[in-house]
Formats: structure tokens, sequence, C-alpha cells
């Protein structure tokens, strides 16, 4: 008879692959009438079925990966959508400047510059930039 169904299924019942399933000879008989996985869960403890170790590397314990600061990536469509966010309010508040009088047009543009390529973090950094240009 065909054992590689059992086999298969003892593999499947205790997760592991089928080379390491190994039947006792003696017990072929108990084997071969096994049809469910408590059948083989049974045969297995009355040591009917083995199931050989793992050979090799591994059996070594790997190596857990420390997430250190260098180690930690943002998300990239967060940092985009952070970087959208900044970009508009200092985009209006600059423009709400400018239609209040207290920038030229020129100094927009300068400061749109500034603000595209992210010379400022935050909306205090412009104000901060825009007070050294009045002096």
């Amino acid at each position: 008879m065909n054992l590689r169904n059992k086999k298969e299924l003892a593999a499947k019942t205790f997760k592991v692959g089928k080379s390491r399933i190994v039947f006792v000879l003696e017990r072929m008989d108990e084997i071969k009438e096994a049809l469910t996985k408590e059948d083989i869960r049974t045969l297995h403890q009355e040591g009917a079925i083995l199931i050989k170790d793992v050979k090799g590397r591994k059996v070594q314990v790997k190596k857990k990966k420390k997430r250190s600061v260098g180690n930690v990536r943002k998300k990239v469509n967060r940092r985009k959508q952070d970087y959208v966010i900044i970009t508009r309010k200092l985009r209006r508040f600059a423009a709400e400047l400018k239609n209040q009088g207290r920038l030229s047009g020129e100094e927009v543009k300068e400061i749109r510059k500034k603000i595209r390529n992210k010379d400022f973090k935050s909306k205090a950094s412009l104000k901060a930039y825009i007070g050294e240009l009045r002096k």
C-alpha cells in the first residue's frame, strides 16, 4: 500500500516536512488504518510515527536584528504628506502677508523658492526669516 497520503497527513498534523516523518515498520498495519489527524497524533504518542530532528544550521538560533536609530525608516507616504501640509501652510501665510502689503511680490517669489527647497521647517522659522528681512 502507498503510504504517501498518510505521510502528507502526518506532515500537516505536526507542521513539519514530509522528509522528517518516519513510520516504524513493525506498526505499519496500524498506520494504514489511521484516517484522521487524531489517529496520527495517537500513533505518534505511542511511538509508531517518529519525527526526525532538524539537521544543520537551521537549529542555531538566529541573531535578532535590533532597531537602532539608523535603521528606523519613515514611510515615504507620510513624509510626502508632511511636506504637502507644511508647504501649503507656508505658502498661504506668504500670500496673506502679500495681501496685507507687508511683503512685495519679489520677496514672496524668493520666499516661495525657499519653501520649495525646504529651507523652512515651520511657520515660526519663516516668521524669523521675514523678521531678518525687515532689519
